[in-house]
């Protein structure tokens, strides 16, 4: 048997002409169609040449970080380097080979108008009949920043920082007054008084910060960022969103957050998603992480919200329920009181901010046999809270319990959750590269982008019908 050998002196390596390096199946054409097929005059990316020094064809660069997110090869030196190296970066740029700097400053320049690019794709995508539009499915998952933990501050971590100083400021000057000063202890003491005077500056920062932001610490890598926390422990990062098609998964928003959890969130993501779309969504579906009655209350109440209660979640992993739990309680609107299980009224005895607070007799409750379990109060009966948005809350759990509502829910795990694995396995995309919110929401604009093409040349039958439709889309 005969060994397979080359020889680098062959006279011929590659194919006399670029457009022969790859297959008329390979995915590099379909990415090259998409972005031929983008609106650059409402990206806001001009074409035509300026009078200042020569650059590179800006939709050549933009297929460059298009291709490049969508197979994990994201810094500027790596992509240089895939321009040199990879065929299929080769075919893409023609042979042009920019280096790294020009790369990064082309990303760092367009933030805003990577940003734009995953609001013309869904568009494209609604023209091929790929999103609907009519169920949204919702998640958000913590992405690391492009900063260190160690350069998080808090008033409190100031303060520690600035008593160290002034303790060994304190300790220097008491040495002095004992011993000869000499030229190295008062550098020594120089320096000290400089670093108190930047850690006193760094707390008038922070606390500035804190107030005008609501938070409560600010890493002066990169201010936009919070502290996130994961199975690989607390890191500097955002929260990121995504809201997907329920036709085939699709992607149709992504915002990052300068916050750490997804309470409250709901609300705006399904404006921009309708921003996008241009039309109101009939379902929307997301994990109890979102129940916030106050702001689900904002949403228009013809939409169907798939959202459980963090005690349904609980009470369906303990697979226990309480028989005296709220939901025992039957509420008569007629009168504004609430009937017991053992068949006691609670009457109205006054408000909490989070609702009306209604309040069994006592002596009902000590006469009951149930007395003990059902409350143990010995002064005051039981009593309940009818949240402010009660009617809501129980729709919302009406609604998740049903059969449909099961199915729904069901379908956004299929849906939505493997999306963030994608980006972190298939793109490795586990942190971002650039800092602030319009640095990450562009690199998350891209990374949504670059799952949709994945999604789009399975679901159009392979590369070659993709071209076809995007050509005449």
């Amino acid at each position: 048997m005969a060994y397979n050998l080359t020889d680098r002196q062959q006279s011929m390596l590659l194919p006399s002409i670029i457009d022969d390096y790859v297959s008329v199946e390979d995915p590099v054409r379909a990415y090259e169609a998409f972005v031929d097929a983008l609106d650059f005059q409402e990206l806001g990316l001009p074409l035509m040449p300026r009078g200042n020094a020569d650059e590179y064809y800006p939709k050549a660069m933009l297929k460059l970080f298009i291709y490049g997110y969508a197979y994990g090869i994201r810094s500027s030196r790596k992509l240089e380097r895939a321009c040199q190296h990879n065929l299929s970066f080769m075919w893409l740029m023609g042979g042009l080979k920019p280096d790294y700097r020009t790369i990064a400053r082309f990303r760092q320049q367009h933030k805003e108008i990577l940003r734009k690019v995953l609001k013309q794709c869904v568009r494209l995508c609604m023209k091929l009949g790929l999103i609907e539009g009519n169920a949204l499915f919702i998640d958000g998952s913590a992405m690391r920043a492009d900063a260190s933990m160690k350069h998080t501050w808090d008033i409190k971590r100031c303060e520690r920082h600035i008593q160290k100083l002034n303790e060994r400021i304190d300790h220097l000057v008491d040495e002095k007054e004992s011993e000869d000063s000499d030229a190295e202890q008062e550098e020594n003491l120089s320096k000290l008084k400089e670093q108190l005077r930047d850690k006193k500056q760094l707390k008038e920062a922070v606390e500035e910060f804190t107030k005008s932001t609501q938070r409560k610490s600010l890493n002066t890598t990169d201010p936009d960022s919070v502290n996130t926390k994961g199975r690989q422990g607390t890191h500097a990062g955002y929260k990121a969103q995504i809201i997907a098609d329920g036709k085939h998964g699709l992607i149709i928003n992504s915002d990052a957050l300068s916050h750490s959890q997804d309470a409250n969130e709901l609300h705006g993501q399904v404006q921009g998603a309708q921003e996008v779309l241009g039309q109101k969504p009939k379902v929307v579906c997301a994990d109890a992480g979102y129940y916030s009655p106050e702001d689900l209350s904002k949403i228009d109440n013809t939409i169907t919200l798939v959202v459980p209660a963090p005690e349904t979640m609980r009470q369906e992993r303990t697979e226990q329920s309480n028989p005296f739990n709220k939901e025992q309680f039957i509420y008569n609107a007629d009168t504004d009181t609430y009937t017991c299980p053992a068949g006691k009224l609670l009457t109205h005895s006054g408000n909490r901010d989070e609702g009306r607070v209604y309040l069994a007799r006592s002596k009902d409750c000590h006469s009951c046999i149930h007395f003990g379990i059902c409350t143990k109060r010995q002064q005051k009966g039981r009593s309940i809270i009818r949240m402010n948005h009660e009617v809501l809350q129980q729709r919302l759990k009406a609604t998740y319990k049903s059969v449909a509502g099961q199915a729904i829910y069901k379908l956004r795990q299929q849906t939505v959750e493997l999306i963030f694995g994608h980006f972190k396995r298939n793109q490795s995309a586990g942190q971002f590269l650039l800092r602030g919110r319009l640095g990450t929401n562009a690199e998350l604009s891209l990374l949504s982008t670059c799952f949709n093409m994945a999604r789009m040349i399975t679901l159009m039958g392979g590369v070659s019908r993709l071209i076809l439709k995007l050509n005449n889309a």
